[in-house]
């Protein structure tokens, strides 16, 4: 048998029936059809308070990768300061909710046409190299407009413990930090708007200290680049990093003391950043506990001594789930049967695998769950960040999943 992470605070202590929003899973399931996921923005809505509180005067932005669905983000856009994109059409779909201002589009090898997209609405474009700064110059002298342009620096650190590491080492992401200040010089040269630097090292990280010393040294190297340039930065994102509990043994990230720390940082910074603006970029802490996959059983069979729970969802809907988006080593998302949540006594060893002919499409290998037959619904918790459009959709061309979000469709 192998351990499962742990289910959202939000869900741990239901018992029985699991409910989303006031629903039940199975009247979720009746209206929307299985596979579906469903989506509460009341749990976005008390991060972000918990956010405010432990990081007051600090900016949030919403990284719109982790959950772009539209309904949400409509949800998501009053509560937050601006929203990070990494196409144009992630730039769309954010300029429906948010003046484009207050939108910075980041990511390398963005086309001309893109640029041009975002010169022409005012967004800002976190350049990714010297090249692009020189051909998003060049287009905004083509259309007569003034681009609106931060370095995004690739670092000389790392996030330690960070799932995905972006910092510290050779990389496609950002301005390698020992040429930043050049390319600073070149944007201001160029009569662009300098929006200044986005530095990001890392993410799904939950050792606070980890953090709070990553932060420590962003704030000092966006002072060490600002004085190689000679000018002061409008802002300084200081990226996210703060991961979520997906797997056993995770312990939730403490913003709070995240949050004092930065305060201390940011309280004894070099002057040249005294005017400078601060903010957090955050997608998979805001939105990932709050959206649960709902998962219909179509077969149980037996095999060998181990029992399969074979479900009409799989791996083309949430790619994470069965090990296949970035981790190294497979371990268990949280799941439950929806109708007995809570139970404790007669478990029995499962694996729950999806419909996908492929040994790959196993979202939860050998749990212990309560006994659970065909038309019984599975949920799979933290389905609210890279989940259906980080998923290989058109996989076997099984139908995509329908999603909801509790109040609002």
């Amino acid at each position: 048998m192998k351990p499962m992470g742990p289910i959202p605070p939000e869900f741990a202590g239901q018992r029985g029936a699991l409910t989303i929003g006031e629903r039940s899973a199975r009247e979720w399931v009746a209206e929307a059809g299985s596979p579906c996921f469903v989506y509460d923005p009341a749990i976005v809505a008390a991060r972000v308070a918990r956010f405010r509180a432990a990081m007051p005067g600090i900016d949030l932005h919403y990284a719109v990768k982790a959950n772009p669905h539209a309904t949400l983000l409509a949800a998501i856009a009053p509560l937050v300061d601006g929203i990070d994109v990494a196409s144009a059409g992630e730039l769309a779909i954010a300029r429906a909710e948010m003046p484009a201002a207050r939108i910075s589009f980041a990511g390398p090898g963005k086309r001309d046409a893109e640029l041009q997209a975002a010169i022409a609405a005012g967004a800002t474009l976190n350049a990714e190299s010297t090249g692009e700064v020189r051909r998003a110059l060049a287009i905004g002298e083509r259309l007569g407009r003034q681009p609106r342009l931060a370095v995004r620096v690739n670092p000389d650190l790392e996030l330690k413990g960070s799932g995905m590491k972006m910092g510290g080492r050779p990389s496609p992401f950002g301005i390698d930090a020992e040429r930043a200040a050049d390319a600073v010089r070149l944007i201001r040269e160029g009569g662009a708007d300098w929006r200044g630097f986005h530095i990001f090292a890392g993410s799904q990280a939950l050792d606070p200290q980890a953090i709070i010393e990553t932060q420590m040294a962003t704030v000092a190297l966006a002072a060490r680049l600002a004085e190689e340039a000679g000018a002061a930065p409008p802002l300084v994102n200081l990226g996210g990093g703060f991961g979520v509990p997906y797997f056993a043994g995770d312990v939730a990230v403490d913003v709070e003391r995240i949050g004092a720390a930065l305060a201390e940082t940011l309280a004894a910074r070099p002057a040249i950043l005294a005017d400078s603006g601060f903010a957090i970029e955050l997608g998979r802490w805001l939105v990932a506990e709050a959206g649960v996959y709902l998962t219909r059983i179509v077969d149980r069979k037996e095999s060998r001594g181990e029992t399969f729970l074979v479900v009409d969802g799989g791996l083309h809907h949430q790619l994470a789930a069965s090990g296949n988006f970035g981790t190294v080593v497979r371990r268990n998302y949280p799941v439950a049967v929806a109708h007995r949540m809570g139970e404790e006594a007669a478990l029995e060893e499962v694996s729950v695998v999806g419909c996908l002919c492929t040994p790959l499409d196993r979202l939860a290998d050998r749990v212990a769950l309560p006994h659970a037959e065909p038309g019984d619904v599975i949920a799979i918790f933290l389905a609210g960040a890279y989940g259906l459009t980080a998923s290989p959709t058109a996989f076997l061309g099984h139908p995509k999943a329908v999603e909801r979000v509790v109040g609002l469709s």
